[in-house]
């Protein structure tokens, strides 16, 4: 499973021109699912997201978590962390988790970051051509992978 963070200052989404997502300091998480994984993958990601220390302290270190800075979290589906572009010139998906059983993991991590104490938890829409407003604060962008993570 793969977790896109990207710390930011707003982010929003839009489906068919309405907002239906937007969060003000936090993150904005790009979430996939590939084949093989499970809960445990995404309960990894969840407590990962919420407790990643990437916001400055008031020494200008990263050194707070989304927890600490009450941020809030906005969460889109996005099966296109597993293209595969090592051959040729159009992406493979065969690593990527079937759309059902992505979306259960999806909705699943939305249930566990805000279980987290994430207070505000804002989401796209699963499967569906979103628009994507990204205001990166830094830029300050990493890749979570729950794979080779500690426990699962």
């Amino acid at each position: 499973m793969k977790a896109l963070v990207q710390r930011v200052t707003e982010g929003s989404v839009t489906v068919d021109g309405q907002v239906i997502g937007a969060i003000g300091k936090g993150l904005v998480i790009l979430f996939g699912a590939g084949r093989g994984d499970s809960e445990k993958d995404v309960d990894y990601l969840a407590e990962k997201c919420a407790n990643l220390r990437i916001f400055e302290d008031e020494a200008g270190k990263m050194n707070l978590s989304l927890l600490d800075i009450g941020g809030e979290a906005l969460v889109i589906s996005q099966f296109t962390l597993y293209g595969d572009c090592r051959k040729g010139r159009r992406p493979g998906f065969s690593d990527a988790a079937d759309p059902a059983e992505a979306e259960q993991f999806y909705e699943h991590f939305l249930t566990k970051i805000a279980q987290a104490g994430v207070k505000k938890v804002q989401h796209g829409k699963f499967g569906a051509d979103m628009k994507v407003k990204i205001f990166n604060d830094g830029p300050v962008t990493f890749m979570l992978e729950s794979r080779g993570g500690v426990g699962v």
